[in-house]
């Protein structure tokens, strides 16, 4: 295994396209996947939009998953690339202004949940008969 690939920026060739990303071959003869999420800084649908078949690209690889393959990674690879923070998972901060929204939502939900299942054993008639 080459360890000290891992981090470095190193030059290949696009050999296949799919829908979840992009296999490239470096100059060494190793092949490995940009995930579509690593292939640009914003939201990619269609891996095609940015690179092709036969392109030669620069990628930063990122590591070797459990099979013995490497990750790489174009946007990490671009000059002046910086982590976008903002987007990363485990932000701290609350915005309570769609916790609001989400708590009515599921309220007015549970409600329309409750009418509906007493219609329908109303329909059944299921319904407990008062004396």
């Amino acid at each position: 295994m080459d360890d000290e690939k891992i981090g470095s920026i190193v030059s290949g060739v696009i050999t296949h396209i799919t829908t979840f990303g992009a296999f490239v071959k470096l100059a060494d003869g190793e092949e490995g996947l940009v995930h579509i999420s690593e292939i640009a800084n914003e939201f990619v649908s269609d891996v095609t939009k940015f690179v092709a078949i036969g392109d030669a690209v620069s990628v930063k690889v990122m590591a070797r998953n459990a099979k013995n393959r490497l990750e790489l990674s174009l946007k990490r690879a671009a000059e002046g690339y910086e982590a976008d923070v903002t987007t990363t998972l485990h932000k701290k901060t609350k915005n309570t202004a769609f916790e609001d929204k989400l708590s009515t939502f599921l309220k007015r939900s549970e409600e329309k949940q409750i009418d509906i299942r007493r219609n329908l054993k109303n329909k059944q008639g299921i319904t407990k008969k008062r004396r």
